[in-house]
């Protein structure tokens, strides 16, 4: 009787010294590859799928480490190994990984046009599913103070209400705002409710003496007939 194939474990065939654990308390965490660094967070493959085997085929199914914080646990869970406890502690590190990402560890920015804004956001909007609404509360030299998200939800929600945009603005003392939301499907080009939502803010703005300067639409470049992958409403002259 033939003994079933297994297919090689290359956990069990790296030497002791050489496995991720060890490497990363002989040398530190950026010695590791991205294989080693998402199977120390794995911590454990199952029976013919090795720690090391499932995070490479992991990486090789989203294209790169960082192609992980676009996936859902559906997308997790599709590979062999990865059950709903492993798939929710991978979402939650690719969600702390994208946070930190959008912050800026040095001198708060100065974003006075829809291309600073972009920059600022592009990380934090990265991959999301969802539709999201950001304002941007500046300063009088449009130095950014807070970065306030108002509101999540799916791609068919409404908006944000000028009321909590400025509630946030007014309880930061912003004297100017650029609000930005993203849109999921990629294609920046604005919707007749966000003409009506910009309207709204403007008019909101010019109530409370805070001044609207832009609002944003970010999407992605692939999908833009444009190529630019955001779109300004100031640029576009209803601001």
């Amino acid at each position: 009787m033939s003994t079933p194939y297994l297919p090689d474990n290359r956990l069990r065939t790296t030497a002791v010294s050489e496995r991720p654990q060890e490497r990363l308390e002989r040398h530190g965490a950026t010695a590791l590859s991205d294989t080693e660094l998402l199977a120390m967070l794995l911590r454990s493959g199952t029976r013919g799928h090795d720690v090391l085997t499932l995070s490479s085929r992991l990486i090789s199914e989203a294209g790169s480490l960082s192609g992980l914080i676009k996936w859902k646990e559906t997308d997790f869970k599709k590979l062999k190994g990865i059950g709903r406890v492993k798939a929710l502690q991978l979402i939650t590190v690719m969600e702390i990984a994208r946070r930190v990402l959008s912050q800026d560890a040095s001198a708060d920015p100065i974003i006075n046009d829809a291309e600073s804004a972009v920059d600022y956001l592009r990380t934090l909007a990265h991959g999301l599913n969802v539709e999201k609404f950001w304002v941007l509360c500046l300063n009088r030299k449009n130095r950014l103070i807070k970065c306030v998200e108002v509101s999540s939800g799916t791609a068919t929600s409404s908006l944000a209400h000028p009321r909590e945009v400025f509630r946030e603005a007014i309880r930061e003392s912003a004297t100017a705002v650029i609000c930005a939301h993203n849109h999921p499907s990629g294609d920046p080009a604005p919707s007749s409710a966000d003409i009506k939502i910009t309207r709204q803010l403007r008019e909101a703005g010019q109530a409370v003496d805070i001044h609207l300067l832009d609002h944003v639409i970010l999407g992605n470049p692939v999908a833009d007939p444009l190529g630019r992958g955001y779109y300004s409403f100031r640029e576009g002259g209803l601001i």
